[in-house]
């Protein structure tokens, strides 16, 4: 059976004080939770998010990075980089990525591997956005994230990265999708992934739902059966609120 993995996406936000003072409220909050915890936090609060995190069942991850290992990229970080300092997940291909630094399922694919050749635990972002909706052309929108991001990887590789569908008109807007309808494109992007890597591989995939995820919808998403967890954006920056999100099914 598949872990629930639960990731805060913190985005642009919080200084290294604040990043110790969530900390400090949020790790008792969450010690019990059977589900995988993880923080992905900016750049200049990695450091001081993995020292805080240590003795505890929390987990540091990146928002983002370059595919390179090192060169002329000026103002890029490395997979390298971001291994040596003790982070484990990163963030790829975030739908604010795609729209406002032109990234593309070509350059996201490369990162992927990129990560997977240093040990870090990747998060591709997947999803469409209102306008694809409403014309019925979603499914065809993800289904090429879905080949063209996650091509050309080991069998090893596609087990081990978490997939997050996240519909891009749910993001930040507080509309969210049904969980119905979350859990139906999960389904259908597990098979598009079961075309490619075979069924049983397909199965041990994590495939995450976010967009507005808060404690009020959690319970309902998470235990629907392809929904493995969620990728939260602004609720997570509240140490309580995050908390009953990853503390879901005591709700």
């Amino acid at each position: 059976m598949r872990k629930k993995v639960i990731a805060g996406n913190w985005k642009m936000n919080k200084l290294p004080n604040e990043t110790i003072a969530f900390f400090e409220e949020f790790a008792p909050l969450v010690e019990k939770t059977d589900n995988e915890v993880i923080i992905c936090a900016p750049y200049t609060d990695l450091f001081y998010a993995i020292l805080s995190a240590q003795n505890t069942n929390i987990k540091i991850g990146a928002q983002n990075m370059h595919w390179e290992e090192t060169g002329a990229y000026t103002g890029e970080v490395s997979p390298e980089m971001l291994k040596s300092i003790g982070v484990e997940y990163v963030i790829l291909g975030h739908s604010e990525r795609r729209q406002y630094f032109a990234e593309t399922d070509e350059t996201v694919n490369k990162k992927l591997k990129a990560a997977h050749n240093v040990g870090l635990k990747p998060i591709v972002c997947i999803g469409e956005n209102l306008e694809q909706r409403e014309t019925g052309i979603a499914k065809e929108i993800v289904t090429n994230q879905v080949k063209l991001g996650l091509k050309d990887l080991t069998n090893d590789q596609i087990k081990s990265t978490i997939v997050a569908y996240e519909p891009i008109w749910a993001i930040g807007t507080g509309k969210t999708a049904t969980k119905e309808d979350a859990n139906e494109t999960i389904k259908w992007i597990r098979e598009e992934i079961a075309s490619m890597y075979g069924k049983e591989n397909a199965e041990e995939v994590i495939i995450q739902y976010g967009g507005s995820v808060k404690s009020g919808n959690a319970k309902e998403l998470f235990e629907m059966s392809d929904i493995d967890g969620g990728l939260v954006g602004g609720a997570s920056l509240k140490p309580e609120e995050f908390a009953k999100i990853v503390n879901y099914k005591e709700g």
